[in-house]
């Protein structure tokens, strides 16, 4: 069966549950290529998967990616939105013993070398690193996503902004939902702060906020059914969720009855391997089946360029 032809059965499925999963005893990590690589933000709005481009912007991805994998942006939040332009994070920590909770920047490192280019455009769903004006060479840890298309604008001043990578698929619904959110004065860098609540009284709190709980790159070791597994939460949220962290501080998946699987508690369902097979049971499909998704070998190359 082609991957063309299983895609369109799988769809007449209802779920189209389309992805790349190993056999369930391997365990030699499979390395995504060095041009793209995921990150995932787990916000308190839902997931955003980034694919970097790693080959095209690779002192931009690189830096971005030394906040990842120290955690720095672990508990930061969306601190501006600007409706049809762009949403902002990677400033600012959520601290709540200081008296002014939210205004707790992130330690920065050196500032980077521009590495704007015309042929990474700032495209709605891409996302770019913020600088102070007046200065190209100013970018830390500011990034923004483009609501929509800002090429006009932002990719010519300052000597344009650099796009380092752009929000894979579903993703984008989060994206615009936080964009829709209701946006509040709280000053300073909060001037355009949105809200993922409202406000009781005069102190924004934690529970207002955007928040990034976690921050994962698929950079870290895995082996290759997680990879996967990774690539189909990212994929289809709807039936799989929640997702889990790119690079999990304790196992996530479990061996049983021969499978290596994962449980979705969410969405009440799982996805699988075993023998050189996926499966997924859950409502998507119906209850108290194992289905059958396809053959690993037509998958595990389309898992890899897409960066998991």
């Amino acid at each position: 069966m082609t991957i063309k032809s299983l895609q369109k059965k799988l769809l007449t499925l209802i779920i189209g549950l389309v992805g790349i999963m190993t056999d369930a005893q391997a365990t030699t990590p499979i390395v995504a290529t060095n041009s793209v690589s995921v990150v995932r933000m787990q916000t308190s709005m839902g997931l955003i998967d980034i694919k970097l481009y790693n080959g095209a912007a690779p002192l931009t991805v690189e830096n971005f990616l030394g906040y990842v994998n120290s955690g720095a942006f672990n508990q930061s939040f969306i601190h501006r939105s600007v409706p049809g332009f762009i949403i902002q994070g990677g400033g600012y920590l959520w601290n709540g013993t200081s008296s002014t909770p939210i205004d707790t920047s992130i330690r920065t490192a050196t500032p980077l070398i521009n590495e704007f280019s015309a042929s990474r455009s700032n495209l709605r769903g891409s996302i770019a690193m913020a600088k102070v004006g007046g200065d190209p060479n100013s970018a830390t840890s500011g990034w923004f996503f483009n609501l929509a298309n800002n090429s006009a604008n932002l990719d010519n001043q300052n000597g344009g902004f650099t796009v380092f990578g752009q929000v894979i698929d579903k993703s984008l619904a989060v994206v615009d939902a936080i964009a829709a959110l209701p946006i509040a004065n709280a000053g300073g860098a909060f001037s355009t702060l949105p809200l993922a609540t409202p406000v009781s009284g005069s102190t924004v709190q934690q529970s207002n906020l955007v928040t990034l709980s976690s921050v994962s790159s698929s950079q870290s070791s895995a082996n290759d059914s997680d990879r996967i597994f990774a690539y189909l939460e990212g994929a289809y949220p709807e039936y799989i969720s929640p997702a889990n962290s790119l690079s999990p501080t304790s196992p996530v998946s479990s061996t049983a009855a021969g499978y290596y699987y994962r449980y979705y508690p969410k969405t009440n369902s799982y996805v699988a391997t075993a023998n050189g097979t996926v499966y997924y049971l859950g409502s998507a499909l119906g209850n108290n089946q194992i289905f059958t998704v396809g053959a690993l070998s037509d998958w595990l190359a389309a898992a890899i360029a897409a960066g998991y």
